[in-house]
């Protein structure tokens, strides 16, 4: 076992434990969000440990014809992911591709959900352009992640972003994901909101939809 794989195996075990005040208070509403009239063909883009799961589970009602999937390329917080769906019945297929590789066929995605996964994926244009390219003619991207800041949070993050890396599995504090969202030529932004919430340097948030251009 190599210590990469030591030390994710690590994150995946503490994730859940060390994120849950914080994503009880704070993120529950904004999960939802992303989670609202849900129908049709969607994609978890990095689920992590299945930190979505319980919305998709709440959304799968009688009346909606939801099909899920993820992909998570992390082993052990796949794992826990499976675990999670099991536990709550929700029917989902997760694979081990990454988000600049998506195995889904062209224009077959009704809404790709990415939460709190642009920070650590290598190369969000590769990314974005996959998104792009599954999600079916006027399909949304629907996104909750912590971007840079400006000042002295941003000065922190820029500070402590080497460590923070190589501790939190990859994931960047300093990455200007609105700049990178609002840049991309495939996608129009129906709605982009900046969430002054966090604790430094983990702040702030933005959260949004984007459709895809026909």
């Amino acid at each position: 076992m190599t210590d990469d794989d030591t030390g994710h195996r690590l994150v995946a075990a503490i994730y859940d434990p060390l994120t849950a005040p914080f994503d009880e208070r704070l993120l529950g509403d904004h999960r939802e969000y992303l989670a609202r009239g849900l129908d049709g063909s969607v994609l978890d883009l990095g689920a992590g440990t299945g930190a979505m799961f319980p919305y998709f589970a709440a959304a799968a009602t009688d009346e909606s014809s939801l099909d899920c999937h993820a992909i998570e390329p992390d082993t052990h917080m796949r794992q826990r992911a499976e675990s999670r769906a099991k536990d709550l019945d929700l029917a989902i297929d997760i694979r081990p591709d990454p988000a600049g590789s998506l195995p889904d066929d062209d224009d077959s995605i009704s809404t790709v959900v990415a939460s709190l996964v642009l920070c650590t994926i290598p190369d969000v244009q590769a990314a974005l352009d996959e998104v792009a390219r599954v999600l079916k003619p006027g399909g949304e991207l629907r996104l909750l992640e912590h971007v840079a800041a400006d000042g002295w949070t941003g000065h922190l993050q820029t500070a402590v972003n080497p460590v923070w890396k190589r501790a939190a599995a990859g994931c960047h504090l300093n990455r200007d994901t609105e700049a990178t969202l609002r840049g991309h030529d495939r996608f129009d932004v129906r709605e982009l909101t900046t969430l002054e919430m966090g604790v430094p340097p983990v702040q702030p948030f933005i959260r949004g939809t984007l459709e895809v251009r026909t």
